[in-house]
């Protein structure tokens, strides 16, 4: 079976999620939904379908506003399935955005990239970038 690009519309609590077979995955916005498992169990299928023919790189693009624990969680576990990319001689990369006065979310990409032991590329996002 082909695997599908999947766009996952922003709500209040979810994130928009972009998941591309060509090796870009994207997670923007907010993720505090109190069901996460639900709503990160459907990008979870797809991340186990990639992984068996994954792009030669594959480049994930996260763009938090805020989250919870309970979402940081599952993202460390969804990260750390997506990095098995790499036991297939792909080259893996996580970029992390963060606006320049948001130390938490500097300090949650710091952390998830010690536990994952990946490292993560922190991209300040000035005002100007926005634009």
């Amino acid at each position: 079976m082909l695997l599908t690009a999947k766009n996952i519309a922003a709500t209040q609590s979810t994130p928009e999620v972009i998941l591309d077979p060509d090796g870009v995955i994207i997670i923007k916005g907010r993720s505090m939904n109190k069901n996460a498992a639900e709503f990160y169990k459907q990008i979870e299928r797809w991340i186990n379908e990639y992984i068996c023919n994954p792009a030669k790189i594959t480049r994930v693009e996260i763009y938090f506003e805020y989250f919870n624990s309970i979402n940081s969680k599952i993202l460390i576990s969804l990260l750390r399935k997506i990095s098995e990319v790499r036991l297939k001689d792909k080259e893996f990369i996580i970029n992390w955005y963060y606006e320049e006065d948001d130390e938490d979310i500097l300090a949650q990409g710091e952390n998830i990239s010690s536990v994952l032991n990946i490292p993560i590329n922190m991209i300040i996002i000035s005002e100007s970038d926005e634009e």
